[in-house]
């Protein structure tokens, strides 16, 4: 089960949260964000210590995107708008991994929207359908997920805290790679409390959960 801790920003609080081992560290780049890395952000993603960089875009072009890879040495790039799979394939031949995000609501999910782009995104990442793209802090019924109908890794977002991840069990059967956390582990917007992570790792990691790894 892998963990990625997404809205990052604070220098030392990057290095804080990758000292727990996380698989991923979550940066994101959309203005309207209460968690945006702006431009003049020293967040040492260069450091070596630091694990997979994954930028999260909502509907940036192909260039800007690419300049925040040079940037930043972003490895992950998670789209989380209405990007197209043209986009995902254009970035997926530059050797980045891509992930496409979609939201879940209380009316259920058409997983045939995903079909477009199951040839050019490496996973999929399923967040709780709000207001704001992201960061609501609010689950969705992940029973949905129960009729996942594809071999494609995905991962689960959307008000993920200490107390629902031992539900995770009920999706032992599907191609779950891991979860996404943010708001429910934080002190502040883009600040992590890194207490309440180590909690969440030891749960998590500390356990034979099998589900399936890829």
């Amino acid at each position: 089960m892998k963990i990625k801790v997404c809205g990052m920003r604070e220098p030392d609080n990057v290095a804080n949260v990758a000292t727990l081992q996380p698989d991923y560290l979550g940066f994101i780049f959309a203005e309207n964000s209460p968690r945006y890395v702006p431009e003049d952000m020293d967040i040492a993603l260069a450091d070596p210590d630091i694990p997979q960089r994954v930028g999260v875009f909502v509907n940036a072009d192909f260039d800007t995107i690419q300049k925040k890879v040079r940037d930043y040495g972003l490895q992950v790039i998670q789209l989380h708008g209405d990007e197209t799979p043209t986009l995902a394939k254009a970035l997926r031949a530059h050797g980045l991994k891509v992930w496409k995000v979609f939201g879940v609501g209380k009316e259920g999910f058409d997983f045939s929207r995903l079909e477009p782009f199951l040839p050019v995104v490496d996973a999929f990442l399923f967040d709780t359908k709000g207001i704001s793209r992201g960061g609501n802090g609010v689950a969705f019924d992940w029973g949905i997920l129960e009729d996942y109908p594809y071999k494609k890794p995905f991962l689960l977002s959307g008000g993920v805290d200490l107390d629902n991840v031992n539900e995770l069990p009920r999706l032992k059967d599907l191609p779950l790679l891991g979860i996404d956390v943010n708001s429910k582990f934080e002190l502040e917007p883009a600040y992590k409390d890194v207490d309440m992570l180590a909690v969440l790792f030891e749960k998590v990691k500390g356990k034979n959960w099998r589900i399936t790894e890829h």
